[in-house]
């Protein structure tokens, strides 16, 4: 069986697109991960085969000498742990980190393959693409992405687990409007206090019940808030089974992470997009974007977010639900013929023939 390395970065945003391949094509691969140490806890049931590459930034400063000699030393490696493992491919998610495994592959002869799932090519990916066959994409019209490469493009179905197409679509049984608010397990300012007030507001005129995710230290005072209000609720910072909370909502209020976009609109759920302002080259704006082009979403800039807009949005919608009922057939058009198996056999005749 070949043998295939997904190199990725520690944040979720870079490690389940990884998972993802690997559930594509662990039944014809024998799969390896790389990562930094943040990625741990997401890969703890692959640790035996992880490599941790602890990749420094590269920022100029007094220490940048002593940086390149790290590097160095994680290139030296990277192509050790190649040639003991016989890895023939490696599949890059993008993420400095990455470089160690990207050069050591790329000395070794590796066929070198990429993933962008955000609509602007990230930094990594940008400086990988001259050493790679092809790139992965969820669209052509990505910002930055050089003319000269435009050919190595692929274009997939955005990455999502196997468990989102087997998921029967359906609305919980409770009759009240679900609204499901996920900026994030390390929660934001935006949706712990902004949104919350909303939500008071809303519950005045209308029966709602409001799923959100918060830090761990925020979980009891944001409960204890909803239930002085008498408001339905369920507040959490991680939930082993997200796909389950999404398919019971009505409307999403969320960030614009390429996978967490990915997931709602696959289950065909309207959402709210506020992206995150200090994300690198604005891409979660930019992945926001592309579905508000096809008339699935509304997107928010928090920059100049005032609590009265979106207050009437969210009324606007409540109010009229043919809005909210245009925005799910349209996602339904979007993933119409979208199935596990296309992706799959794509993904499979790329990697193969490569």
């Amino acid at each position: 069986m070949k043998k295939i390395l997904i190199t990725t970065g520690g944040t979720g945003g870079h490690v389940i697109p990884a998972k993802i391949i690997k559930e594509h094509l662990k039944n014809n691969f024998e799969i390896y991960y790389s990562s930094d140490l943040r990625g741990l806890k997401y890969l703890s049931s692959d640790i035996n085969k992880t490599i941790i590459i602890d990749t420094p930034r590269f920022n100029l400063s007094f220490y940048l000498p002593f940086r390149l000699i790290k590097l160095m030393y994680l290139i030296l490696q990277s192509i050790l742990f190649l040639k003991k493992e016989k890895i023939e491919k490696v599949i890059s998610i993008g993420g400095y980190m990455s470089i160690p495994i990207i050069i050591g592959a790329k000395i070794l002869g590796l066929t070198i393959l990429l993933l962008e799932p955000n609509l602007v090519l990230g930094r990594g990916n940008r400086f990988f693409l001259n050493f790679s066959k092809k790139i992965f994409c969820y669209s052509n019209k990505i910002t930055n992405f050089p003319k000269k490469n435009f050919h190595k493009i692929e274009l997939i179905k955005p990455l999502v687990s196997k468990a989102f197409y087997e998921l029967e679509k359906t609305k919980d049984i409770n009759n009240k409007f679900c609204f499901l608010i996920s900026g994030g397990s390390q929660g934001a300012q935006i949706f712990d206090e902004l949104i919350k007030d909303i939500m008071i507001d809303i519950s005045k005129t209308f029966s709602i019940r409001v799923i959100q995710q918060t830090s761990i230290e925020n979980i009891e005072k944001l409960k204890n808030f909803y239930d002085s209000k008498n408001i339905e609720n369920k507040i959490f910072n991680f939930e082993e089974n997200f796909i389950n909370l999404i398919n019971m909502s009505d409307l999403c209020i969320t960030r614009a992470g390429a996978t967490s976009l990915a997931e709602i609109s696959i289950l065909n759920k309207p959402f709210i997009a506020i992206p995150l302002p200090s994300a690198k080259d604005n891409h979660q704006m930019k992945n926001a974007q592309f579905y508000e082009e096809m008339g699935c979403c509304w997107v928010l800039d928090q920059r100049n977010l005032k609590k009265e807009k979106l207050s009437n949005i969210i009324l606007n919608i409540l109010k009229d639900k043919s809005d909210l009922i245009d925005k799910k057939s349209n996602l339904e058009k979007l993933n119409f013929e979208n199935s596990w198996n296309d992706v799959n056999q794509k993904l499979q005749k790329i990697i193969n023939e490569n």
